[in-house]
């Protein structure tokens, strides 16, 4: 009996798998029933939305701008009666109100939901024959779209089937993109253009390093992806995060996050001292793709060595990949200001005085990036504060809890703005702090006896567009040093500065108001007070 009922049980195992499969092969057959063949057009759409360097076989379009497909129906097509709904998502939650899912269709009857935030659309194109079901379809994903993996589905007759995968990008070629950069020879600089220059030594011999970016090398796209979503933000939320990579501010400032490792499963490891003993030495680097691609093979593990200028090129492969104009930035004479005052500071003892320590220092160079983008997010001035943002991937000081520095407005660092996000007090300080010296005293007063308005941030160089020379960009930063318009910047960066600190403190010591509310009740029997 016991052989017979094992017996027995395998054939219902195996009737069970047959169903399942049965199933599967159904459902297929429901797919290839409204659908008998797709075509993306991978190349021709890559081409013209110039991701083709990166891969002609998978589909890669930059958001804000049209994409064609071609599918061939096993029916005619007649609209009227039988709708064609496209769905896109992205993220493990899609969802409309979020803006990563949308719904559209031919005929534009097919309604996005009110809330919905990036609404793609579609358009017939005049080539189609619907008649024989062959329908060549015009795709938009708007300019606010999620950058990331989308899956794109079609619904018709109550069928439905997947039309395939593809990777959206920022878009430095469409004027409603943040990213838009009007000048041509300036995305191919800042977008395309895989070999730079990063400048290193002191301001007096400035010497060059010809960095490889390597941005369009093979398997980039999962590389750059896969570092969006090991940030602690998707961690702790993936709706929420996938659903603001929308915004190249929150991106960018993820990726100045994820390229050291102080926090999270970052790229690189920081070492500043004399031995590399299990790493490679960060001057033996030239190229930012064997780190990235030795950092996704060993499990996302992080990658030593690195030092300033080679985190600065990995974060500028990262993001021109993703669609962000961005360069590298050497700024010679460079301010470490720990204690934000955006002063250098010096002490010395008198006689018979304890030397005083100082954290804040100066460094013969120091390596970043600038990004370009709007910033609406720091209010609809005119456009006051768009353009090149400085991003800072080396991890100096921790900004919102976590070592990561930008963007900071160019601009708002050149005029002073230190009461903005992010981080532009430490930047200004890098460029345009003070180094004073203070003879301490045995009672513990502090006397300024000299003062440098000039020594910091000097020959602030990138690579020129289009030629391998260099470019000083320091009138970007600051005014002319010692200049009225400087000092004048200089005396409002603290005053907004303090202004700032002071604000935020008031704020951490506000008590939060205490609602109460009172409602009249029926009176109740009043208790005897008894004496004892």
């Amino acid at each position: 009996m016991a052989t017979i009922f094992v017996t027995h049980e395998r054939n219902l195992c195996f009737s069970y798998v047959f169903f399942i499969k049965k199933c599967i092969i159904l459902k297929l057959d429901l797919a290839n029933e409204l659908i008998s063949e797709v075509d993306l057009q991978s190349k021709t759409n890559n081409t013209e939305h110039h991701t083709s360097e990166i891969s002609v076989d998978e589909l890669i379009v930059r958001r804000g701008q049209p994409f064609t497909l071609t599918l061939k129906l096993t029916q005619p097509f007649n609209p009227d009666l039988y709708p064609l709904a496209l769905i896109a998502v992205t993220g493990q939650s899609p969802s409309e109100d979020r803006g990563t899912k949308s719904c559209f269709g031919i005929p534009d009857i097919v309604k996005s939901s009110p809330p919905a935030k990036a609404a793609w659309n579609v358009a017939l194109h005049k080539s189609s024959i619907p008649q024989m079901g062959i329908l060549s379809l015009t795709v938009t994903p708007p300019a606010n779209t999620p950058i990331g993996q989308h899956t794109l589905s079609v619904s018709h007759r109550d069928n439905e089937a997947v039309l395939g995968t593809l990777v959206v990008l920022f878009n430095p070629w469409c004027p409603d993109d943040w990213v838009f950069l009007s000048d041509e020879s300036e995305r191919q600089e800042y977008v395309i253009n895989e070999q730079g220059i990063i400048y290193t030594g002191n301001g007096n011999y400035i010497s060059s390093i010809i960095w490889d970016f390597g941005q369009f090398e093979n398997n980039m796209v999962n590389i750059c992806l896969k570092i969006l979503d090991l940030n602690p933000k998707y961690i702790k939320d993936p709706a929420k995060d996938v659903s603001a990579r929308c915004n190249p501010v929150y991106v960018s400032r993820v990726v100045t996050a994820m390229i050291n490792c102080l926090d999270d499963h970052g790229v690189l490891e920081g070492n500043w001292g004399n031995s590399f003993r299990g790493g490679v030495p960060p001057s033996q680097w030239n190229g930012s793709y064997p780190i990235l691609k030795q950092w996704f093979n060993i499990g996302c593990h992080p990658v030593k060595y690195g030092q300033c200028w080679v985190f600065a090129g990995v974060m500028c492969s990262v993001m021109r990949l993703l669609g962000i104009p961005c360069r590298v930035v050497t700024n010679f004479q460079s301010a470490h200001d720990t204690n934000k005052n955006l002063i250098v500071d010096e002490y010395h003892a008198d006689y018979g005085v304890r030397e005083k320590e100082t954290k804040d220092s100066v460094w013969n160079y120091h390596v970043w990036v600038e990004g370009w983008m709007k910033r609406p997010d720091l209010g609809n001035q005119y456009g006051k504060y768009d353009g090149w943002q400085v991003l800072d991937p080396t991890p100096q000081e921790k900004s919102e809890g976590v070592y990561c520095c930008g963007p900071a407005p160019v601009k708002a660092i050149l005029c002073g703005d230190t009461n903005l996000k992010y981080d532009v007090p430490f930047v200004f300080a890098e460029v345009n702090a003070d180094c004073i010296d203070w003879l301490v005293k045995a009672d513990g007063s502090e006397v300024k006896i000299f003062c440098d308005s000039h020594r910091v941030g000097q020959n602030i160089s990138t690579k020129y567009v289009g030629a391998n020379k260099r470019m000083d960009i320091t009138h970007t930063y600051k005014y002319r040093e010692g200049s009225e318009e400087e000092r004048a910047a200089f005396k409002h960066g603290v005053s907004s500065n303090i202004e700032d600190e002071e604000e935020t403190e008031s704020k951490k010591d506000e008590v939060s108001p205490v609602l109460m509310r009172f409602e009249e009740v029926r009176q109740t029997s009043v208790i005897p007070k008894i004496s004892l």
